[in-house]
């Protein structure tokens, strides 16, 4: 279940679910990390943090730190080290912008 205030968001402007659930084409750096040619960005993160937690990439010192390995680096613009906070971010520059 949606928390309030998200789900007002989405309702008033449905826009922005479209932008996190339509199926794109994915660009080859990322295709080759998803293993798949299509996918949302949605489900292009949550494969990301589902790699992440699979070879325990968080700091164990630091949670909201990710130490990032090869494979990651390859589709996180190159750091070695990225904020929880900034993964939505760098995965969506790999996305096309939506003509407006």
């Amino acid at each position: 279940m949606l928390p309030q205030g998200v789900k007002k968001t989405f309702i008033d402007n449905p826009k922005k679910l479209a932008n996190l659930i339509d199926l794109v084409n994915l660009p080859s750096t990322l295709r080759e990390f998803v293993g798949q040619s299509r996918i949302s960005r949605l489900g292009c993160f949550m494969r990301v943090w589902s790699y992440i937690k699979t070879n325990n990439l968080q700091d164990p010192n630091n949670k909201n730190v990710v130490n990032c390995d090869q494979k990651l680096r390859s589709i996180l613009m190159g750091k070695s080290r990225v904020e929880l906070a900034e993964l939505p971010a760098l995965i969506k520059l790999h996305f096309p912008k939506d003509p407006k």
